[in-house]
């Protein structure tokens, strides 16, 4: 039996929780890399590779995720892991993929994470172009929910975008990346991170921010669902910052009558309404975007 026939039989028959109770009793116990059979890889990424597993003991399936110390040492990121590894291993939610444990060796180390069989969200969207009103929809619910459960928890993502967003058995949505993440209890933070396409304006501007910086993200990620690419996107970073600034925002001729009429009727919403909590309350007002049809 290969290791993906393996890992589809086990997400079919295994109750929720039931494989995260069964890793809980694993891994009390030191781990180190002779406790998995290695499979085939699942992405590459800057400091290391993903691949599938299967936790010998278990014959459970996960991911495991390899990363080289030196590279992360020659860039000078090995806080943001530690800050990754703390905020993910706290966070239980089916829309966030789950992180079970790590451990590591003299020159890696390695992440235990929840395996999502149906790839990046980002190649679904290059496979299928832009996804229909509806898939949007459902999406944008389980990202909505798995946000205000981080906010909750005091819990900033700051990088939302498809390629940290993956899918599970049944096609759900799950947060896979809080490399640039951050617990703040006052949910105020200064620094400048994230993807340029995705950046709010008053991360540009190097204005403090809050959690509503993950809500822009939640904007931008409808838009580009439903076009196939991001809204703000051009040919150069400078006019790219210039729309951000601006909001100008073009409602694509491919969006069916009703996302029309549901975008126009919230822009003149928002803009009507300056007394709303939600749209006073932030620092530069940008639900305010200049709309062209």
């Amino acid at each position: 039996l290969s290791l993906f026939a393996l890992a589809l039989r086990l997400l079919k028959c295994l109750p929720d929780g039931r494989e995260a109770n069964s890793f809980c009793s694993f891994y009390i116990r030191k781990i180190t890399i002779d406790d998995f059979d290695i499979g085939r890889p699942l992405g590459k990424g800057k400091f290391g590779n993903v691949y599938l597993a299967r936790v010998k003991k278990l014959e459970a399936i996960v991911a495991l995720k390899v990363l080289f110390k030196s590279q992360m040492e020659k860039e000078g990121v090995e806080h943001q892991l530690r800050r990754e590894i703390e905020i993910q291993a706290h966070l239980k939610h089916p829309n966030i993929l789950r992180f079970y444990n790590y451990f590591h060796d003299r020159k890696r180390v390695f992440l235990v994470l929840e395996y999502a069989p149906n790839g990046e969200l980002y190649k679904e969207l290059q496979k299928v172009g832009r996804f229909d009103d509806q898939r949007t929809a459902t999406f944008m619910e389980e990202i909505s929910d798995a946000l205000m459960y981080c906010h909750e928890k005091k819990v900033i993502h700051r990088d939302i975008k498809p390629e940290n967003l993956l899918l599970g058995f049944r096609g759900e949505l799950k947060i896979a990346d809080f490399g640039w993440s951050v617990h703040a209890p006052s949910l105020r933070r200064r620094t400048m991170c994230g993807t340029l396409d995705y950046l709010p304006p008053e991360m540009i501007e190097g204005h403090t921010h809050s959690e509503k910086v993950d809500l822009w993200c939640i904007g931008v990620l409808c838009y580009e669902c439903l076009v196939g690419n991001p809204p703000f996107e051009t040919a150069s970073h400078t006019e790219t910052y210039k729309r951000i600034m601006k909001v100008c925002i073009c409602l694509c001729l491919t969006f069916s009558r009703l996302i029309q009429y549901f975008c126009i009727e919230t822009v003149k919403c928002l803009c009507q309404d300056h007394s709303s909590g939600q749209v006073a309350a932030h620092p530069r007002n940008y639900y305010v975007p200049c709309v062209i049809l």
